[in-house]
Order: structure tokens, then C-alpha cells, then sequence
């Protein structure tokens, strides 16, 4: 009996770099850059230290979430943007394509980012640039509580640049490679959208606490590869410096989990350059192209849960007017959507929490 033909795929070494992040809450526009390219500068030593450690075969590297400026404490939208957000192909992604065509990885990340259609906002982005030192994948994340996404600016976002680039995925000689942006990794729809469109490999930069128990994001990055037959490469922060947050509270476990779910290495706490393993995409291929209850993703029903989450109001799109908001708008409108899940009024001020 004949065999159907798998698609054969490369095998190299991919590296979660756990590197600690500088936040540049309170600082000026200008001493904020200034922060941000000695952060680069940083990270390419560290990108290039990690090649001679794990060998010529490391050809992915991904790093932590907001790795360049930390997350916003309460600065308005606008004053964030001017002094966080990186323009697209602007002076601190020429550095990050330096770093990534000088030591030949390919090189994920997240960065808070402008967008010229969308003048006084910022949108957190994932990216990937290759080793030619070119941006080959910019995802905004979806899932943002207190950040303006593509979805609070859904029509527009969708007319400007379509479906492909809400969910894009790269298709690269190492394999097919996606982004999921730190608690999105809990939103099984979106690796799923994500792994529909071939991806292979989810690169996770995350700045989350850890805890000798399993988090809960720690089971979804577990699920997430098994659901979808997929790699994880996921980073965390190796501290989180310049703010009164104790500096170690986002460190460690940054990890790599495979296509069946098991966590192949993990890194402990403080900088580290552990967190790295092998990535085989030809045994990803195999078991994608298996036959069994265990191909998950071939069993999948899209029809029928579109027609089921289309019966479900809750949050809605287009919430922006493409102004910059107050940050109490955030809050609002998640308390608006809990009172659409629950189907009760809102119990009183919502919470103004700024994150």
C-alpha cells in the first residue's frame, strides 16, 4: 500500500533569550530612546554570545515581551507613543535587523509601535525579521486590556491592510513561524486561526510572573502546542528594572514546549541564555500528516463555531474613533462587556487601573 508523501522540513537549535528588560517610565522622549538603543546594543551582545554558546545551528531566537521599554504606568496615550513606541522601520528596528543579519538568526520580539494611519495611538506589535535583516511577519496584538488594538479600530485597520495581516504568518526557510503576544497565548482561537494558516512555530514573547505551580499560562502554552501540533518558543523577562515593580517579579521559566506538549527546557530565574532546544519541523510535518484522534488539528469544525460565537455579543469592535482615548476608557469597556457575558447591569465605577 502506498504512503502519502510528507513534506520534508529543516531541524535546528531555537533560543527563548531571557533577558532582562529597562523600563523607561519617567523618563523624557529623548532619554527614553537614548535607553532603548543601549538595550539593542545589549541584546545584540547577548544574541551573539548565545550563538558561540549553543552552536551555528541556533537560527531562531525570540525575546521577551515590551523587551526595549517596559509597559506603560499611567502615561497618556499620546505621551506614551512619543516616548516608547517604535515607528516601522524606524532607527530601533534598523538596529534590531543589524543584530539579526550580523549573527544570521532569525529574530522575534514585541515592541509597543506607531502607526502612521493611526496617528496618537500605539498598538503592541510581534515581529520576526530574518537573517537578510528584513521584517518578515509585524503582528498588532488583538487581546490588549489597556492598549488600543486593531479591533477597537476594526474597519478601518481591515481596510487598509486585510485579513492577512491580522493573522499573518511567515513562511521562512526554517519553518512557518507566527507570533502570540504574552496573555493571548490564553485565547485558544487565535493560535488556532494562526495554525490554520500553517503555522508551525508560535513565538511567544511574554513578562509574566511564575510560580512553581502551573500558571495559567503556563497550561495554555502547553495546550496551545498540543491543540495546534505546534512548537512554542516562549520568553519571558529576566528582570524588569526602572520602576517600583520588584525587579524579579517577571523572571524565569522562559521555555521551549513541543508539538505533543512537553516542555523540552526551561529556563531558571535572572538573565539566561538556557532556554534552548531543537526544533524539528520534519517530525512536526509527520505527526500533521498522521492519520488518528490525535491529528487535533485536522479534526477541527470551523463552520460550526462561527455560526455559534456569531450568536455572542461581547466586546465589540470599531471602539475607538481613531483618537487618542483617556486610559479610563479601557476599563470601561471591559465592564460594559462583562455586563453583556452576565446579562447584568454595571455595578458602579468601573476600575481605573492603567496597565
Amino acid at each position: 500500500m502506498g504512503q502519502t508523501a510528507t513534506p520534508a522540513g529543516p531541524s535546528y537549535r531555537a533560543l527563548a533569550l531571557q533577558t532582562r528588560t529597562r523600563a523607561v517610565n519617567g523618563l523624557s522622549p529623548d532619554e527614553a530612546r537614548e535607553a532603548m538603543a543601549a538595550s539593542i546594543a545589549r541584546i545584540g551582545g547577548e544574541v551573539a554570545a548565545a550563538k558561540r554558546w549553543v552552536g551555528p545551528d541556533l537560527r531562531l531566537v525570540v525575546l521577551p515581551e515590551y523587551v526595549l521599554s517596559g509597559f506603560p504606568m499611567g502615561e497618556p496615550i499620546e505621551r506614551w507613543s512619543e516616548m516608547a513606541a517604535l515607528a516601522p522601520g524606524g532607527a530601533e528596528y534598523e538596529a534590531l535587523a543589524a543584530v539579526a543579519a550580523r549573527e544570521g538568526v532569525f529574530l522575534s520580539g514585541n515592541a509597543y509601535e506607531t502607526d502612521p494611519n493611526f496617528p496618537g495611538l500605539y498598538f503592541q506589535a510581534s515581529f520576526v525579521i530574518d537573517p537578510a535583516g528584513e521584517v518578515v511577519l509585524r503582528y498588532r496584538r488583538l487581546h490588549s486590556l489597556y492598549s488600543p488594538s486593531p479591533y477597537d479600530v476594526w474597519d478601518r485597520y481591515l481596510d487598509l491592510y486585510g485579513m492577512d495581516a491580522v493573522f499573518p504568518v511567515a513562511r521562512t526557510e526554517i519553518g512557518n513561524l507566527a507570533c502570540i503576544a504574552s496573555e493571548e497565548i490564553l485565547y485558544p482561537e487565535l493560535a488556532r486561526a494562526l495554525a490554520l494558516r500553517g503555522a508551525e512555530v508560535f513565538c511567544h514573547s511574554t513578562s509574566e510572573v511564575t510560580s512553581p505551580a502551573l500558571t495559567p499560562k503556563e497550561i495554555g502554552r502547553r495546550a496551545r502546542a498540543v491543540e495546534n501540533i505546534a512548537y512554542v518558543v516562549s520568553a519571558n523577562s529576566g528582570g524588569l528594572h526602572g520602576i517600583p515593580i520588584p525587579g524579579d517579579s517577571t523572571s524565569g521559566g522562559s521555555k521551549i514546549v513541543d508539538f505533543e506538549g512537553r516542555v523540552l527546557v526551561e529556563a531558571g530565574g535572572g538573565e539566561s541564555v538556557v532556554a534552548y532546544a531543537e526544533v524539528d519541523v520534519a517530525a512536526l510535518r509527520r505527526n500533521r500528516a498522521r492519520p488518528g484522534m490525535g491529528n487535533l488539528l485536522s479534526r477541527v469544525k470551523p463552520g460550526l463555531w462561527a455560526d455559534e460565537y456569531a450568536r455572542h455579543d461581547v466586546e465589540r469592535p470599531n471602539g475607538l474613533d481613531g483618537r487618542p482615548p483617556e486610559r479610563s476608557w479601557f476599563a470601561r469597556r471591559q465592564q460594559e462587556s462583562i455586563d453583556r457575558v452576565t446579562g447584568r447591569p454595571a455595578p458602579g465605577p468601573a476600575d481605573t487601573q492603567t496597565r
